[in-house]
């Protein structure tokens, strides 16, 4: 879908729910990174406190918690020609990762050059890539980083990918009760983590507790692509239940949830965040010099 279009439709102000809308919002972000941050080994978990500690952009605080939103800020100011990055939209009535990632374009050189039409699983490849080489300059490497603490979290948002042919849930509606609306997009990036916990802190501490060490291990097993097409799972079998039509029609009748679809979605929403945090922490080890474990 076209970026603009997308970002238009993502950025529409909710009635009576105003929330940054971007995959998981600040406090999704924010425990994705507080989660890795504590399963991180203490040497990387040095180097990247480090690597941050010389970034003077102020689009965010430096901390690693906080640099997890660095990347929807910095496309929020005015970089457009990274919005396509966020995202890999495999359709639901004809699934092929290829081509929604743009048939795999190959990385720019740097990474953070382009091209515009990449996808979220190209570029955390890529961006892992250099931050492990220790040829990439500074400024790059601390670039790949700031953007993998971000995609790492986008591609496990289930609505990131997939997509219904309706710009990845942008274009349904739904009834929250009374006059309050909000589109499914939005639902999926803010409203359902909220109501998981609304401090991103104490969030992650709480979902932290709740991974026990075999689920550490499969979890990390696979590749962005894997956990793509893993979290499309997710999208077909519960975020994408409502019975929305296909595509972005002209009948804006919103949409009640179903009696049992916020409890099925909260659950799959943890889950998700807990892979995401675990899976963070995994290529940063990787990158850094830390076996996995």
């Amino acid at each position: 879908m076209p970026a603009a279009l997308r970002l238009s439709l993502t950025f529409l102000p909710l009635l009576t729910l105003p929330a940054p809308a971007m995959a998981w919002g600040y406090e999704g972000h924010e425990a994705i990174a507080a989660i890795a941050h504590s399963l991180l080994n203490p040497g990387v978990r040095a180097q990247v406190d480090a690597i941050l500690a010389t970034d003077t952009d102020t689009l965010t605080k430096p901390d690693m918690i906080s640099r997890a939103t660095w990347a929807d800020a910095w496309r929020a100011a005015g970089h457009k020609e990274t919005a396509d990055w966020h995202f890999v939209d495999d359709e639901l009535n004809h699934p092929d990762l290829a081509t929604a990632c743009f048939g795999y374009p190959g990385p720019a050189s740097p990474a953070s050059a382009g091209p515009a039409q990449d996808c979220v699983v190209d570029k955390i490849e890529e961006f892992e890539a250099e931050l492990a080489n220790p040829k990439t300059d500074a400024p790059e490497r601390l670039l790949a980083l700031k953007y993998l603490l971000h995609f790492v979290g986008d591609v496990h948002q289930p609505l990131h990918a997939s997509d219904n042919r309706d710009r990845g849930g942008n274009c349904v509606t739904l009834n929250l009760g009374g006059s309050r609306t909000v589109n499914l997009h939005s639902w999926w990036d803010t409203t359902v983590v909220q109501a998981l916990g609304t401090d991103p802190i104490t969030l992650a501490a709480t979902l932290g507790k709740q991974i026990i060490p075999a689920q550490k291990a499969a979890w990390q097993r696979g590749t962005p692509k894997d956990w793509a097409t893993e979290s499309y799972g997710v999208a077909t079998s519960v975020a994408y239940t409502l019975g929305s039509p296909a595509g972005c029609g002209s009948d804006p009748t919103p949409i009640a949830l179903p009696s049992d679809y916020e409890a099925k979605a909260k659950a799959a929403a943890a889950l998700q965040i807990e892979r995401a945090g675990v899976r963070l922490a995994l290529l940063l080890d990787r990158a850094l010099g830390a076996p996995a474990g």
